[in-house]
């Protein structure tokens, strides 16, 4: 299964535990929208590329 995390901000140790545990056994990655510049399209097309997308705040 694909995995798509988003970061809105930047993770404590409790956010970057959990994504490292739901990722273990799937093919994850990571968009961190605290990072300038955010290609905004390509967001998008890798939200509808991935099987399960999962926001953080």
């Amino acid at each position: 299964m694909k995995v798509l995390h988003i970061l809105r901000s930047e993770p404590d140790e409790t956010v970057e535990k959990f994504t490292a545990s739901l990722s273990m056994d799937n093919t994850a990655s990571v968009v961190m929208l605290y990072e300038t510049p955010v290609d905004w399209p390509a967001l998008v097309d890798k939200i509808f590329e991935n099987d399960k997308v999962i926001c953080w705040w």
